[in-house]
Formats: structure tokens, C-alpha cells, sequence
């Protein structure tokens, strides 16, 4: 029998939300406005060209991402999904034994990637659902190598300030990368939310990573890019294997960029019935968490598997989750047809 790597042992394979036919899905933070018209209609036009290879470099989505943000090319990275990205981060960075530093009740991908390259995975407490920078710093050491944060954080909302994001950066060894994934950062509307591209001229070792997956609708085609700096990005290139992005992903994204109609329909939607989520989850006892994202958190007071499976068996399914030992619940905000049935059926559940 061959043996796997050790660090096999440590791992287990993602879980997915489970899905019913015909269900509404309101369990994996999916735009329920779809795709731009723009997108599809590329994709449509790109079809009959399926045969060829895509494009190793991705350069038209890049170019198109650089004038977006005022960066150059070589401080992009494109990936089938920011996860992916997660492993040409600790591909390039991670030694046997080296720390990854992240929190308990993010996303778990972070730890499987770290742990995946032989990675100590350290978990610092968050407070309210969110995490605590200043406690991330003092644990941090030198065999830190990658700090995983996520702002605004899934499955909790909730999200650090510019100041505080400041802070915690002057608190860091430059020999130490942060990551900073900003999957719904399109979501967030607080003032003080920090943009993170617009601090990497002053911080070299943060890398920001977005995605289009979320208020673009493409979580079908699995795109996502990580913006840097270009000696980061250039050592993360040796770990991405050759035609990872295909054809497809690389045209309807590209295309995507241009719907700033799409985009902003989809923003005033999720500003309106994550509201309503807010304040009817509110309404029926609970205490979700103010969020920034595309969802709202709560924990629950009792058997989240057993609401989720009434939850489904009446026409919806949302995201049960155990996170920090208790026992919690996500929901995507839809539309508000979509949403009232969501709140409807919870009633009616207790």
C-alpha cells in the first residue's frame, strides 16, 4: 500500500452546502441577480473558440484589472478561484514547520492551505465575530510566514476599520506576508472600511486578494485574482501551473468589469435585504451580527442541522455551521421573495 503524505493526516476534504432541487439556495453567498447580461453574452460569443487553449497569462483580464486599480500587470495574479491562490501562497512560501496564523471562525481554507505544505496552524480568538488585530500581532513570530485575514470575514460579516487595519500592519515583520481577502469587499458600505489596494504602495508585504464569484455572479467559472507586490506575485508564478484560468472564466470576467450598471444593482439589492434579513432575524429573538458582506450570521440556540433540514425540507437551504464550538447559522441575502419565504419558514420553526 503507498503511503500518503503525513500532513494528509491533519486534513479533511471541504464540505459543501448541501442542495436540494428546486430548493432556493441561500447557503453559499451566491449574487442572486446572476451574472452581468454582458458577461453571458461573451461567454456566448466566445463558444465556437473552445478548442483553442486559453491564455497562460490571463493578459487582457490583467489589463483590464490594472486600469481598474492603477497597478501594473506583473502585481497580478489570477487564479481558478481565490483558493487556488491560497495554494500558490503557501506553495512559495511555506517551509516545513512555519506558522500560518489565521482565526477560528474564518474560512477554512486558509488552514488547508497552510496545512497542505507542512504549515503550523495557529488560530488567534475572535471577540463578536470578529477578528482581533492587535492579539494576531502579538502572537505573530519569526517563523510567521503568512497571516490570513478575511474583511469583511466569512461566515460572520463583521470587519476591521482602516485604522485598525494600520495599526496592525506597523505591527508586523515585513518578512511576513498578510494576505487580505476581500471576496465581498464590493458589499461593504462602512466608511471606515479599508480598501486594501490602495495601501500596498505602502505595505510590500500585504497581498490583497478579490474574487469574481461573489457580485459578479461567476461562481460558476471560478475567478479570482490577487493583487501585490510584483516580487511576491513573481515567486507565487513558479507554483501556478500552466492554463489553470480557462478560456471561458477569462472572457466573461473581462467582460464583467464593464457592467457598472450590473454592479451597482446588485450592491443597492444587497443593501436592502441584508436589512431586512438584519432586522426580521431580530425581530424572531436572535442576535445576527452587523454585517458587511453579502450574508448575515447568527448563532443558533439549538440543533442547527436539524433547523437545516427543516429549513430544506420546506423549499430553502441556508449554511448551518459550528463556529467556535456553538452552534450558528449563515444566510445569503436573495431577493425579497426569496428572503420573506427564508423568514417564513424560521418562524414558523422556532
Amino acid at each position: 500500500m503507498i503511503s500518503p503524505r503525513t500532513q494528509l493526516s491533519q486534513l479533511s476534504p471541504y464540505i459543501p452546502g448541501k442542495l436540494k432541487e428546486g430548493a432556493v439556495k441561500l447557503a453559499s453567498n451566491e449574487n442572486p441577480l446572476g451574472p452581468s447580461p454582458r458577461a453571458v453574452q461573451a461567454l456566448r460569443e466566445s463558444l465556437s473558440a473552445m478548442y483553442l487553449y486559453p491564455d497562460g497569462g490571463c493578459a487582457d483580464l490583467k489589463k483590464k484589472l490594472s486600469s481598474k486599480y492603477g497597478v501594473s500587470t506583473d502585481q497580478i495574479i489570477i487564479g481558478n478561484g481565490s483558493d487556488e491562490i491560497f495554494l500558490f501562497i503557501t506553495g512559495a512560501f511555506i517551509e516545513n514547520g512555519d506558522t500560518v496564523l489565521t482565526s477560528e471562525g474564518s474560512f477554512s481554507e486558509y488552514a488547508f492551505a497552510g496545512l497542505l505544505y507542512g504549515a503550523r496552524v495557529q488560530y488567534v480568538p475572535m471577540r463578536d465575530g470578529k477578528f482581533q488585530l492587535p492579539d494576531i500581532g502579538k502572537a505573530a513570530d519569526n517563523r510567521t510566514k503568512v497571516i490570513f485575514l478575511c474583511n469583511p470575514n466569512n461566515p460572520t460579516g463583521t470587519y476591521f476599520t482602516l485604522q485598525e487595519l494600520h495599526m496592525f500592519m506597523k505591527q508586523i515583520s515585513s518578512e511576513t506576508l498578510v494576505v487580505l481577502d476581500e471576496a465581498y469587499c464590493e458589499y461593504a458600505d462602512a466608511p471606515d472600511y479599508p480598501d486594501g489596494v490602495s495601501l500596498l504602495s505602502k505595505y510590500k508585504n500585504l497581498l490583497v486578494l478579490r474574487t469574481f464569484s461573489k457580485i459578479y455572479g461567476l461562481a460558476g467559472l471560478r475567478v479570482g485574482y490577487g493583487i501585490g507586490d510584483p516580487e511576491v506575485i513573481s515567486h507565487m508564478n513558479k507554483t501556478r501551473p500552466p492554463f489553470n484560468v480557462n478560456r471561458a472564466a477569462q472572457i466573461a470576467a473581462s467582460a464583467a468589469l464593464d457592467d457598472e450598471t450590473h454592479l451597482k444593482a446588485s450592491q443597492q439589492l444587497n443593501r436592502e435585504e441584508r436589512q431586512f434579513l438584519y432586522d426580521n432575524l431580530t425581530r424572531l429573538g436572535y442576535q445576527p451580527f452587523p454585517s458587511q458582506a453579502n450574508f448575515v450570521f447568527f448563532f443558533y440556540p439549538g440543533d442547527h442541522n436539524a433547523v437545516f433540514t427543516k429549513m430544506m425540507d420546506g423549499g430553502v437551504t441556508i449554511r448551518p455551521l459550528t463556529v467556535q464550538g456553538r452552534s450558528a447559522l449563515r444566510i445569503t441575502c436573495g431577493t425579497r421573495v426569496q428572503n420573506e419565504l427564508c423568514i417564513r419558514l424560521l418562524e414558523e420553526i422556532g
